[in-house]
């Protein structure tokens, strides 16, 4: 189910902060820019030929041993969590990460520093609305191999909670959770990423985590530290001394809370979750989460989020008289028959229109398409749909008799459904962006026996009619 909730936002001015990749060790600057509507976040490589764009898409998920990596057309995102989540907390809708490297400077292993940076920046409202799937369902997913588990129930606001279990003395079961996103900047941000000291060995034996050093990792010691173990760490660290602090964390650091890990985690799973690519309204559950959880997690809800906006069938009550008929629409549209292919409009506001077409024998169409089996042309479908969404762009000027629309674009059209003589086509279609200069974008579904039959993308520009 979706809901037009409130606006979209971006950010007003370019900022940008220089550090080090934690895995690369390499010196990366990040741009944050401001992003048009309905962009979501974008990453995009300015350090490579054509600058290529990686778009926030579970989809694009490869790895996911040491953080969230993406990976489009060969080209790759390191440990995009970080990021991801500084965006989500601030409720960012729109807005395009630069980077000149593979991977984002750590910083001190949180997200703070995006945050600090984000609200320089000045986070400003849009002039569209913004789209949020809300949950009327419990939706689960469960790792079987490790026992992690993710769902999330319905909610009045977006709402998390993460608990921990790593089995250790030093590290034992925690809880953190946030009641609303506006939590995040004061309690979660500043949450730093951790690791036992078994992880750190063997990423610094296969020469990685270059770009750590005690200041962005918190390092739990759930092992004997022998000699040869602190000679490593003092090089790798350039420390002239190491030692274990009496709470089992490496010295040098200071916990922010006693429940830090935990409220890392939770950091994690919203960043993780922002590859949903859209907005979600319920409240979620992770029990022992991990990037690997979070993301199959985050690719079943967006592939359940698709599913349910393609079979959302408009409910029509038929015992109603509709908005318009068809005398009403011919006072808007100058389509005539037998070329007027929308019957009733039942539905219209803002930003959205529902309309019907009895499909009928007598349509002159089925003498050729085709003798002795008619099925309704799926041009005609997407026509239909397109002289419904017709009404809607019409209605944002005060004489639409004197204004016609003209098709400029069609995009991911897909046909679904055969539509036959008998059939009722129910039309909806929503407004992508505001009316711009007489450009209207709108996306179009028509079903059919309650099924989706045909969806698009329509782009159409009114003109006033001489």
């Amino acid at each position: 189910m979706a809901d037009i909730h409130s606006k979209q936002h971006t950010i007003k001015n370019e900022v940008t902060l220089k550090g080090v990749g934690l895995h690369t060790g390499k010196e990366v600057k990040m741009t944050f820019k401001p992003a048009p509507v309905n962009t979501g976040y974008v990453f995009k490589r300015v350090d490579l030929d054509d600058q290529p764009i990686i778009e926030a898409d579970a989809s694009y998920v490869v790895n996911t041993q040491r953080g969230t990596n993406l990976e489009k057309n060969g080209v790759s995102i390191q440990t995009s969590e970080h990021v991801l989540a500084a965006c989500v907390g601030l409720e960012i809708d729109n807005i395009i990460i630069e980077l000149d490297a593979s991977e984002p400077p750590i910083m001190d292993g949180s997200s703070k520093f995006f945050v600090e940076a984000l609200e320089k920046a000045e986070v400003v409202e849009q002039d569209a609305c913004r789209d949020e799937f809300i949950i009327t369902e419990v939706i689960s997913y469960k790792d079987e191999e490790t026992g992690s588990e993710i769902m999330i129930m319905p909610s009045d606001h977006y709402q998390v909670t993460a608990m921990v279990d790593f089995g250790t003395k030093v590290l034992g079961t925690q809880n953190a959770s946030i009641q609303n996103l506006s939590e995040f900047k004061t309690e979660i941000a500043n949450a730093r990423t951790f690791s036992f000291l078994h992880e750190i060995e063997t990423l610094l034996e296969h020469g990685l985590i270059k770009g750590g050093d005690l200041n962005n990792a918190i390092v739990y010691v759930d092992k004997e530290l022998s000699p040869e173990t602190m000679d490593k760490l003092r090089t790798a660290f350039n420390k002239d001394n190491i030692s274990v602090k009496p709470n089992g964390i490496l010295d040098n650091l200071t916990l922010h809370y006693p429940n830090e890990a935990a409220r890392h985690k939770l950091l994690d799973v919203l960043g993780d979750l922002a590859l949903i690519g859209t907005r979600i309204r319920g409240k979620v559950i992770a029990n022992k989460p991990g990037h690997q959880v979070n993301t199959e997690f985050a690719k079943k809800l967006a592939k359940h989020i698709k599913t349910e906006r393609r079979n959302n069938f408009p409910r029509i009550d038929y015992d109603k008289p509709p908005l318009m008929d068809v005398n009403d629409i011919m006072n808007i549209l100058p389509h005539r028959p037998p070329f007027l292919l929308v019957d009733k409009i039942y539905t219209l506001t803002e930003n959205c229109v529902v309309g019907m077409k009895n499909v009928t024998m007598n349509e002159p169409f089925f003498v050729g398409h085709f003798p002795g089996k008619p099925v309704m042309p799926g041009v005609l479908q997407v026509e239909a749909m397109a002289q419904t969404g017709g009404i809607l762009a019409l209605k944002s000027v005060p004489d639409p008799e004197n204004y016609l629309t003209y098709f400029m674009k069609i995009d991911n059209v897909k046909f679904k459904q055969q539509v036959v003589p008998g059939d009722t086509l129910i039309f909806k279609l929503e407004l992508l962006a505001p009316i711009r200069r007489g450009i209207c974008q709108m996306q179009g579904y028509a079903y059919v026996n309650g099924k989706l039959a045909t969806e698009a993308i329509l782009m159409a520009q009114i003109v006033k009619s001489k």
